[in-house]
């Protein structure tokens, strides 16, 4: 069994992971718009959306749920029952995945004509769905190995895909594509589905070198039913709404009078605003990645004590996280805009939804809490309540309000997800939070946003709000000399390990 690493460690190696290969993906889609031009982009990110479609319901919830059931079997003290958990998720894997890549081939031509419009992606949507269960396949691997906290070890085979991928493009660009869209998705298609064959065959390899101990059957597919299922339908229900109110924000937008150019307003939202206000959230991400099999280990071995430090320290985290990064980016939203989209416009709205980065980060982490301890099916239900009223809400709001109409939908939602959430949190650890520490928090950093936004200088500004917020959040004893301690305590500890 590979080394494992604490929980803290593991979230940042791969918190830096996901980074780098965030970096090294953006620095190869500048690669690929200077090598295939605007149209082929275009065409690929069309072919690519029905790809992601095709994914998201052929996966069926199957990542999650292997590693929801081998950290449950790994809590209880049952590693002999995981070989049987995966053989099950294999199982339940081929058949999804199966079904709809068979659904896509069948009606690549008819995608291709009415929904991309350019028949010569017939071919990329059929590779696509011929690599399709291998690409699933992988996620279940990659569930088994996040459970078990093999970090390291997926830090290095995800590194290796991405390599795999991009020499593979590459070479079928340089030597076969040359300028054309068609054989250029087809080439960029073909790259990331053999770097998901390298990944299945790494991870396959290393978890047979394991040589784990098998057992006799223990029951699975009712677990196994109970997890995926829900979050399939979540995961589908998310598409779907997601591909409903792309096609129809512009449309309402259109019917306002104030909104000059209705894709301009969406995309200057969802292309500019929300990247910039989520990529801080990358190091939650991973930490979330590692909360739901940390809490089904703590459920199974009914370590109350564990899950109630493991609530309250990450929601400190997610809390004191968004507030500093909710304050950074509403007073740099002006210069970051300039630089990095030459998009005055845009500044406005990132003002707007960088004061909600408090509680989208919050949201992050206690979606990832609650279906840790195998709260599924009520993510569900509150998902689905929430999507539907997004819906509702934009078709109703967008032809009089314009953006500010998209903003209160956002807001309203959101909030109520968040709060769904939290409620129901609270309930099945039977804790309570102290509220007017949140009210303390945000009200430090409003203070903070107000007195810094009197600096001109965007460095000026940057180093007062982080001064002002940490000692209002002292003065406040939001954060304390216990929270000190703890990062003390890691901090050491990490230098002990390192020196053994």
């Amino acid at each position: 069994m590979p080394r494992k690493l604490p929980i803290f460690y593991s979230a940042l190696l791969l918190t830096g992971v996901n980074l780098l290969l965030r970096l090294v993906g953006t620095s190869f889609q500048v690669y690929l718009s200077a090598s295939i031009g605007a149209a082929g982009i275009g065409l690929l990110q069309l072919t690519m959306s029905v790809g992601s479609l095709a994914m998201v319901a052929g996966m069926g919830g199957i990542r999650t749920a292997a590693m929801y059931l081998t950290a449950e079997e790994l809590g209880r003290g049952n590693p002999k029952h995981v070989t049987h958990v995966l053989s099950a998720c294999f199982l339940y894997s081929i058949l999804f995945s199966g079904t709809v890549a068979a659904v896509l081939y069948a009606f690549a031509p008819w995608l291709a004509e009415n929904w991309i419009g350019d028949l010569r992606t017939i071919a990329s949507l059929r590779l696509f769905s011929a690599f399709l269960p291998v690409i699933c396949l992988c996620g279940v691997m990659t569930g088994y190995f996040t459970a078990s906290n093999s970090i390291g070890t997926l830090a290095a085979v995800e590194v290796a895909e991405q390599a795999c991928s991009m020499a593979v493009t590459m070479g079928a660009l340089t030597f076969w594509a040359g300028s054309d869209p068609g054989k250029s998705c087809l080439s960029v298609v073909l790259g990331s589905s053999l770097g998901a064959c390298l990944t299945l065959v790494c991870l396959s390899v290393l978890r047979l070198r394991e040589r784990a101990p098998g057992d006799a059957r223990t029951p699975v597919a009712g677990r196994l039913m109970q997890a995926a299922l829900p979050l399939a339908l979540a995961d589908d229900l998310k598409s779907g709404i997601s591909t409903a109110e792309n096609l129809m924000v512009p449309k309402r937008l259109a019917l306002n009078t104030a909104t000059s150019d209705p894709l301009a307003a969406f995309g200057t939202v969802s292309g500019m605003v929300f990247p910039v206000i989520m990529f801080p959230a990358a190091i939650l991400f991973g930490l979330n990645e590692l909360l739901i099999p940390e809490l089904a280990r703590c459920s199974a071995a009914k370590s109350v004590r564990r899950i109630r430090y493991l609530m309250h320290r990450s929601l400190r985290v997610a809390m004191v996280y968004g507030i500093t990064f909710g304050g950074l980016l509403f007073l740099l939203s002006d210069s970051l805009c300039i630089k990095l989209y030459g998009n005055p416009d845009a500044a406005q709205s990132m003002r707007w939804y960088a004061l909600l980065i408090p509680m989208l980060y919050c949201d992050c982490v206690t979606d990832a809490m609650t279906k840790g301890l195998g709260q599924q099916k009520i993510c569900v239900r509150y998902n689905i309540l929430t999507s539907f009223l997004d819906v509702l809400f934009l078709y109703l709001l967008l032809p009089e309000y314009g953006m500010e109409g998209y903003f209160l939908s956002f807001l309203v939602t959101h909030l109520l997800n968040f709060a769904l959430s939290l409620r129901r949190l609270l309930k099945i650890t039977k804790e309570t939070i102290p509220f007017h520490i949140p009210l303390l928090a945000v009200s430090a950093m409003v203070f903070g946003i107000y007195a810094a936004s009197f600096l001109t200088v965007p460095a000026q500004r940057f180093g007062a709000y982080l001064l002002i917020l940490g000692s209002l959040l002292f003065l406040m004893k939001v954060l304390t000399r216990e929270d000190i301690t703890w990062v003390r305590g890691l901090i050491r500890k990490r230098s002990l390990s390192a020196n053994v």
